[in-house]
């Protein structure tokens, strides 16, 4: 996780960019490059960011 955009919409623009790109779902990515979702969740909620499972992106 240390290689992962530090500032949130940085890292906002990352993880949508490899969901629209490489990963059918939030669970996915986070397995897959072994990230732990609550953190990534809860990280972007302080900026006042939320994942959107329909829309498979954080907005």
């Amino acid at each position: 996780m240390e290689n992962l955009p530090q500032d949130p919409f940085m890292l906002m623009s990352f993880i949508n960019m490899k969901l629209r790109d490489e990963y059918a779902s939030l669970d996915e990515l986070c397995a897959s490059l072994d990230i732990d979702r609550e953190w990534l969740v809860e990280r972007l909620a302080q900026a006042g960011m939320e994942y959107s499972e329909e829309n498979n992106k954080f907005w």
